[in-house]
């Protein structure tokens, strides 16, 4: 998820969860030291996936975030 994007004044942001995907890459580059052979290792699609909403924006646009959107956020800027 780019966080800072929301951070910084955006709505939302939806998106694999980075730190996430960077210890799967991990796993991968082990697997490859370990001897297996990089054609032999299946391709993985992201699993985790954030939702970070910034209601100080919300409030300067004139947007109600519904609370159930609100309850399913993995963050919440206020």
């Amino acid at each position: 998820m780019q966080r800072e994007y929301v951070e910084a004044g955006g709505l939302m942001s939806y998106g694999p969860n980075f730190p996430d995907l960077n210890r799967r890459a991990a796993d991968y580059v082990d697997k490859v030291l370990r001897g297996a052979k990089p054609a032999d290792i299946p391709v993985e699609q992201p699993t985790k996936f954030d939702l970070a909403v910034n209601l100080i924006t919300a409030r300067a646009l004139g947007i109600t975030v519904p609370p159930t959107l609100l309850a399913r956020a993995d963050e919440v800027i206020e």
